[in-house]
């Protein structure tokens, strides 16, 4: 039976909710799953993972060098537990995860199989390919340690369980690095929901002509609770920050409720979108490729058609 280990991903005392996106996909490899939560305090974070239905154990390895996810600082100590025993390594493919499991990866001397979308068999899976445009089938040996990232926006988080699973501590023996340390984390700050786990998204693109005119995506965003994104586009433009971006370059989302407005749909763009519920699209331009997948479309002004929007909000 598989014996599958997922690093918890968290900032701040909060686990994220890439975590329990990883024990669903977990669950299709079918086994036991255990979470290594890597932190200098790793109680809070250690209590909300250990309440993930599916989860049978919480794994905790503290120490002060853990204050910070330096990639360089936590593989090696990740490597270690792996080696005791599991079949299967999985993170997110979020920016953590992507920093982190290819250092592992390496340190068992393994190939990674990225961007897990489906489970076919404990060792057999589909990632997408070619912006998502086509899916491949890869099979991985069933002799060597299985280092995997999980596409987070193809599975939906793994709800909380009627039980709290146990708590263990580890101490993993490895060689930390001292080339790497922390400076300082820069990050923006907002009351909005988090781009990689909301359940609403508005998001704006070139046609916004600003930054200043970009306000209104915020404004509407604020009306419906929802995070706010950018096209590509719109961010090379200047009108939004980076960590907005929506994308393939960006960020790959699924939230229920997806509005795009004036955004045309480079395919760059549908990539990082195409798992969301409902896609509504907003553009005065009847033929832009996002209208092929939208579930709503609305062809018009979107500087005539969003005050209206609001208002009836």
């Amino acid at each position: 039976m598989a014996k599958i280990l997922i690093v918890a991903e968290h900032l701040g005392g909060t686990l994220n909710s890439s975590t329990a996106r990883c024990v669903s996909a977990a669950k299709d490899i079918q086994g036991e799953i255990d979470v290594l939560v890597l932190a200098a305090d790793a109680g809070a974070v250690a209590t909300a993972a250990a309440s993930i239905d599916g989860v049978t154990r919480v794994l905790t390895a503290t120490r002060a060098e853990n204050a910070h996810a330096l990639a360089a600082v936590l593989a090696p100590q990740v490597a270690a537990v792996a080696r005791g025993g599991y079949t299967h390594v999985l993170a997110p493919s979020t920016t953590f995860g992507k920093d982190l499991l290819p250092r592992v990866a390496a340190l068992l001397g393994v190939a990674q199989v990225s961007d897990i979308m489906a489970v076919d068999s404990a060792y057999t899976f589909k990632r997408p390919i070619y912006a998502g445009n086509a899916i491949v089938t890869v099979e991985a040996p069933s002799d060597q340690i299985l280092v995997g990232t999980v596409r987070t926006a193809s599975y939906a988080a793994a709800a909380n369980g009627s039980a709290q699973a146990p708590v263990e501590a580890v101490s993993p023996e490895a060689t930390l690095p001292s080339h790497t340390r922390f400076v300082e984390l820069a990050q923006g700050k907002s009351d909005r929901p988090d781009l990689q786990g909301a359940s609403k998204v508005v998001s704006g693109g070139r046609a916004l002509g600003s930054a200043e005119k970009f306000s209104i995506i915020y404004s509407l965003a604020d009306k419906l609770g929802a995070a706010v994104g950018a096209s590509r586009a719109a961010v090379d433009a200047g009108y939004a920050p980076n960590d907005l971006q929506v994308g393939q370059t960006g960020k790959i989302i699924a939230p229920e409720l997806y509005i795009a407005i004036g955004i045309s749909g480079a395919i760059q763009h549908l990539t990082g979108i195409k798992d969301a519920g409902t896609i509504v699209a907003i553009n005065k331009d009847g033929d832009a490729p996002i209208f092929e997948i939208a579930d709503i479309g609305l062809v018009g002004d979107l500087f005539t058609v969003l005050p209206e929007l609001e208002k009836a909000l």
